[in-house]
Formats: structure tokens, C-alpha cells, sequence
């Protein structure tokens, strides 16, 4: 296909230093219209600082609410292979191991039936099909679905729990990161699928708190490998490491956010009852520290990006829970805060911002959870525990000042 566009606002995209998507959408130019026209109206929007998309409106499958991200041209009539540029959201594996062959079915069925343009992974962590038309969406979902996958989520849903690779390669992970996201993804179909919520909602699984996904920062409920125990320590490994030229006082005991941690010449030594289970020790000197004792997750709740208000992290709301198949403690508190969720949320507020607005307390009561030290999120400055009347009149500050 012969080069239907001048684009030079958006060639000026690729002459920087990284890969640019630009060169993407041409390399898909050159033998799919859509991408053609999606270039032409790129650089449209590019010189007359306007999108020009009609974003939303009804479209998807027969039988799932989510999935399908509908979006239409405003200028169909000057580049009609846009007319709809609809995104399709595809279930990916846990910890995003493909074979080849599956990546040349995907491929091979975008060039078919889309633009042949992709995102491999959206930010929630979907195989992201990007521009296809209306009639095309059944045959696209059917195809997917006799091959053995699915639609992923989008809109008011349980978006697709996405995790790190966890044990299938890393030698830290704490937990079966795979087989829990397998595990929540087929107890939650009805909530993936068929949109009910105030708003979003993100499971981020994560072997080890290294937090390689940042589950931390992107997911309305982070489930992160830790264990209950000590640290191991192996002196000869740690003499090694300071032969080798390693400043052990400054790369590892200054930088413990527990201060837990002393050096001398007798060696090592790890306070492990202030130990905050953060593990930059261990990735500093894997050859000496190794974590020993009982593994599980912490669960935190509440990060996002900014909408109502700013960005937030997650804060801790369990310290450690075992993660066993078939992860029912999980599944039933996650349901305990859905129906919270649900009942008091408003329209587009995630999950921490009622939290926020509504106070922890009725969050760990409705969830059945005891307040600990681990949850407390600022310490001396905002208090999630309120007194009630009833606690008041019971004088509660008298066992405190005898």
C-alpha cells in the first residue's frame, strides 16, 4: 500500500533515542487501511490539538460487559477506516508466558479482523487489541474463545488480575503467584465480565516485596509474597562480600528502614523483630541473607493513579495471610469489601478513596479485620481509629493513665 498521509508533526516522534509507536502504526500502514487512516487522523490531532475520538458508547459481545472498549471517529467521513476503532481487551496467561505459536495466532487474528495494531500489556496487564469494527467483534471473541482465551476486563469491573512471573522463575517468591491469579480469575468471572461496580477494581499479585510489578502503586488490592520468620545470615558469605569491595555499613545497614541491622568485625547482625520484611538486604547480598520461616502475603488496599483525588499507595490491611489453594480467606474478604464497596461508593470512586472518605475503621469493621500496628499508614498524624459514644463512655484513656 502506497504511503496515504504526510505526517510530519509525527515523524518529529521518531527521532529521539527510543522506539517509537509511530514507526509502529507505520510498519501496520503499510498493508491495513485502518492503521492508515489511524495515522492520518493522529497527525490531524497532532496540528489542530484535537482528538477527534468519540469515546464509549454501546458495543461489545453477547454476554460480557466488559471486554470491549467502543470508540468512533468524529471525522469518518475523511478517514472512514476509523470509523470505529474499537480496542479488544484479552485475558493474558499468568505471568505472560507465551510460545511463539501463540503469539502468531494473536498477530495472524489482528491482521484479520483489526488493525493489526497492538499493546502487549496494557497497563492492567491485557493483551491490548487495538482498532476493529463493530461486525467484527463476535467473530474476533468466538475465534479467541475456541482457541482458549477470553475477554478481559474493562469499565466498572474487576479489571484482569495480572502477577509477576513469581516461582516459575524467581527464586524469592514467597507464593504461587500463578496460580493465585488463576485461581482469583475463574472465582471472579461474573465481576470480570459483567460490570457492577462504582468503578474500577485491580488484583496485582507479586511474589516477594521487591514488588517487581509495583502492585504498590497500581492495584486496588496488592497481594505480596513475605514471610513470618528471620533472615538467615551466612558469615562467610558476608566477609566475602566486603572483600569484594561491597561498603556493607553504607549500602545495607544505613539504608534499613528498620535500623535493624549492626556490622562490626564479628560480623553481622539482624535485629529481627524490627525487621520490616522490605528485602533490600536480601537482593543487596543474596549469597548471605536468605529469609527463613513460615511464607505467606501481606494484602494492602487502595492504590490508583490521580481521578478524585491525587495518587495513592496501598496501605497494609492484613500483615500476613497464608496462601494456600484454594485462597478461600482471600476470596472472602475480597467479597466482604465488594459489598462494602458497593453499597456506600459513589459513581467512579475507587475503592480507597471511600476508604478515605468514609475511614478505616468502617472498612476493618465491615471486613471483620483487627486493627494492628502494620495497618497504621501515617502514624501521629492521621488516625484511622475513631472512638465511638459508646466506646467513650466506657472511659477507654483510664487504663492508660493509672
Amino acid at each position: 500500500m502506497t504511503k496515504k498521509y504526510e505526517t510530519p508533526l509525527l515523524d518529529e516522534l521518531e527521532k529521539g533515542p527510543f522506539p517509537s509507536f509511530v514507526t509502529e502504526i507505520k510498519k501496520a500502514a503499510a498493508k491495513n487501511s485502518m492503521a492508515a487512516d489511524e495515522l492520518g487522523q493522529l497527525e490531524k490531532s497532532f496540528r489542530d490539538k484535537v482528538t477527534y475520538w468519540k469515546h464509549g458508547g454501546i458495543v461489545g459481545v453477547r454476554g460480557y460487559g466488559g471486554g470491549v472498549i467502543g470508540r468512533y471517529s468524529q471525522l469518518a467521513d475523511e478517514f472512514p477506516g476509523v470509523a470505529h476503532f474499537h480496542t479488544v481487551r484479552v485475558n493474558q496467561p499468568s505471568g505472560l508466558f507465551y510460545t511463539s505459536e501463540t503469539i502468531r495466532f494473536i498477530c495472524d487474528l489482528w491482521d484479520k479482523y483489526g488493525s493489526g495494531l497492538t499493546n502487549f500489556h496494557g497497563s492492567t496487564g491485557d493483551m491490548v487489541l487495538l482498532g476493529t469494527v463493530t461486525e467484527n467483534l463476535e467473530p474476533i471473541a468466538t475465534v479467541l474463545s475456541i482457541n482458549g482465551f477470553d475477554l478481559g476486563g474493562s469499565g466498572s469491573a474487576m479489571r484482569t488480575p495480572s502477577c509477576c512471573l513469581g516461582p516459575a522463575r524467581c527464586e524469592w517468591s514467597m507464593i504461587d503467584t500463578l496460580d493465585i491469579t488463576y485461581e482469583l480469575t475463574q472465582e471472579f468471572q461474573d465481576e470480570l465480565h459483567r460490570p457492577q461496580f462504582p468503578y474500577k477494581f485491580k488484583f496485582k499479585i507479586v511474589g516477594c516485596p521487591v514488588d517487581c510489578n509495583a502492585s504498590i502503586a497500581r492495584a486496588d488490592c496488592s497481594v505480596i509474597g513475605t514471610w513470618r520468620g528471620t533472615i538467615e545470615i551466612d558469615q562467610d558469605a558476608v566477609k566475602d562480600y566486603a572483600k569484594k569491595g561491597m561498603n556493607i555499613q553504607e549500602e545495607i545497614v544505613n539504608m534499613c528502614p528498620g535500623q535493624c541491622i549492626s556490622y562490626n568485625e564479628n560480623g553481622l547482625k539482624i535485629n529481627n523483630s524490627d525487621c520490616l520484611r522490605c528485602m533490600h538486604c536480601i537482593t543487596r547480598m543474596p549469597h548471605a541473607l536468605r529469609p527463613n520461616g513460615e511464607k505467606g502475603a501481606t494484602i494492602l488496599i487502595g492504590s490508583k493513579a490521580p481521578f478524585v483525588i491525587g495518587a495513592t499507595l496501598s496501605w497494609v490491611i492484613v500483615p500476613f495471610m497464608k496462601m494456600e489453594p484454594p485462597y478461600d480467606e482471600l476470596k472472602d474478604l475480597t467479597r466482604k469489601m465488594w459489598d462494602w464497596w458497593n453499597e456506600y461508593g459513589k459513581n467512579r470512586e475507587r475503592i480507597g478513596e471511600l476508604i478515605i472518605r468514609r475511614g478505616m475503621r468502617e472498612f476493618l469493621e465491615v471486613c471483620g479485620l483487627e486493627p494492628t500496628p502494620e495497618i497504621v499508614k501515617e502514624p501521629r498524624r492521621d488516625p484511622f481509629w475513631f472512638w465511638t459514644e459508646e466506646d467513650l463512655s466506657k472511659k477507654p484513656w483510664e487504663t492508660y493513665i493509672k
